[in-house]
C-alpha cells in the first residue's frame, strides 16, 4: 500500500500601503503589501501549514514563531526550503499542491506562472506539480474591501521507496 498524505493550509494577512506584496516568492506590482514579521509571503506560508500538516508536524508558527528576531523580514522562500527539507527528511517527495489566492486587486494573471516555477524550484519538482489560482470575493468581506489576502493550500506528498 502506497504511503500517501494530504496536508491543508491556510493563511491570512492584512494589507497595508507603502509595503512590498509577494506571493510565492514573486514580487507583485500594487501600491499594499501585507503585514507581518517575514516579508509577508501569506501564500507560502499557507503551503508551509499545508505540507507540515501532511507530517502532522505543526504549523509554521510552531516551527518558526513571529515573536523570534530570527525570522523578522526573512525571505518566506527560506521557510519553504526548511519545510521542504523536513518533508524529505522524513522520506517523503512531494506529489503536488495546490495554492488558491484570494485578492480583489491587483490582478495575478500575469504572475502565475512565475509563481508555479518560482514555488517548483523550492519544491524540487517541475511546474506540473504546482497549480497556483487566484480568485476574487466578488467585493464581499475582508479581501473584497482589500483589507486583507487570504490563501488555502494543499498539498500531497508520497512516501520514497
Amino acid at each position: 500500500m502506497a504511503d500517501i498524505r494530504i496536508g491543508n493550509g491556510y493563511d491570512v494577512h492584512r494589507l497595508s500601503d507603502g509595503l512590498k506584496l509577494v506571493l510565492c516568492g514573486v514580487p507583485v506590482e500594487y501600491d499594499r503589501g501585507c503585514v507581518a514579521h517575514s516579508d509577508g509571503d501569506v501564500a507560502l506560508h499557507a503551503l508551509c501549514d499545508a505540507l507540515l500538516g501532511a507530517l502532522a508536524l505543526g504549523d509554521i508558527g510552531k516551527h518558526f514563531p513571529d515573536s523570534s528576531d530570527e525570522y523578522l523580514g526573512i525571505d518566506s522562500t527560506i521557510l519553504l526550503d526548511r519545510v521542504v527539507a523536513m518533508v524529505e527528511e522524513k522520506g517523503y517527495r512531494i506529489g503536488n499542491v495546490d495554492i488558491t489566492v484570494a485578492l480583489q486587486r491587483p490582478k495575478m494573471a500575469p504572475y502565475i506562472q512565475r509563481m508555479r516555477e518560482t514555488v517548483a524550484a523550492h519544491l524540487h519538482t517541475g511546474p506540473d506539480r504546482v497549480s497556483v489560482k487566484a480568485t476574487t470575493t466578488e467585493k464581499l468581506g475582508f479581501v473584497g474591501r482589500e483589507e486583507g489576502v487570504e490563501v488555502y493550500a494543499v498539498a500531497l506528498i508520497e512516501k520514497k521507496y
